[in-house]
Formats: C-alpha cells, sequence, structure tokens
C-alpha cells in the first residue's frame, strides 16, 4: 500500500501546482478534481491493514477475535462520503464556471477583477 500513499501524494501535489499556476478556470477545477482524488487514494492507503479481511461478520470470521481480523470500515464510508462531497462542489465549480463564461464572455481569471479587493 506504500505505493498507493506515493501515488495519492503525487496526486495531491499535481492538483495543488494545476490550481495555482493556471489561469483558466477549467483547470484549475481539473487540478482541484485531481488533488480530490489524491486525498481519496490518501484516506484508502491509511485505513488499510494488510493481512485483515472486510468487515463483515459471519462463519468465516470467529466472534472471539473479530477485532484483530477485521479492517476498520469507518475510513471506507469516509472515502466514499469524500467522493460523493467532492463530484458535487465540482459539478457546483462547473456550473458556476458556466455562468461566468456567460457573463464575461471570457474563462481567464484575470478578466474578472471587480472580486478583487
Amino acid at each position: 500500500m506504500i505505493y498507493v500513499s506515493i501515488i495519492g501524494f503525487a496526486l495531491i501535489i499535481i492538483g495543488l501546482y494545476g490550481m495555482l499556476t493556471r489561469r483558466n478556470i477549467i483547470r484549475i477545477i481539473i487540478g482541484f478534481s485531481i488533488a480530490d482524488t489524491g486525498i481519496h487514494l490518501m484516506m484508502v492507503s491509511i485505513g488499510y491493514l494488510k493481512g485483515r479481511t472486510a468487515p463483515i461478520l459471519d462463519k468465516a470470521v470467529d466472534q472471539a477475535d473479530a477485532l484483530q481480523r477485521v479492517v476498520d470500515p469507518v475510513p471506507s464510508a469516509l472515502v466514499l462520503t469524500a467522493i460523493v462531497i467532492g463530484l458535487a462542489v465540482t459539478a457546483l465549480m462547473l456550473a458556476y464556471a458556466v455562468r461566468l463564461h456567460e457573463a464575461k464572455g471570457s474563462l481567464d481569471i484575470h478578466d474578472f477583477k471587480e472580486l478583487k479587493w
């Protein structure tokens, strides 16, 4: 799982680079989505424990040593929730980008000076 952690960290760095160095709003949103995917991979790699089974208690898992043989399901549930939230935020950002393009005819962040202090 160290490879998943490395890939997740690399995706976070690539996404941050894309968000901070691009001027096009769509490319900034893509950078956000890449960083979000990296965060999901990091969360999955942190919640993984080698040699353990899924948290389904049945005849295959003895009830006495169940805590030592199963993986904690909370990180997986958090990742699923984070994926849904990330998708909703990305959809909202894209809808906002469409409205900005309709209003100004551009997606360059330097064309939106009225929002600056």
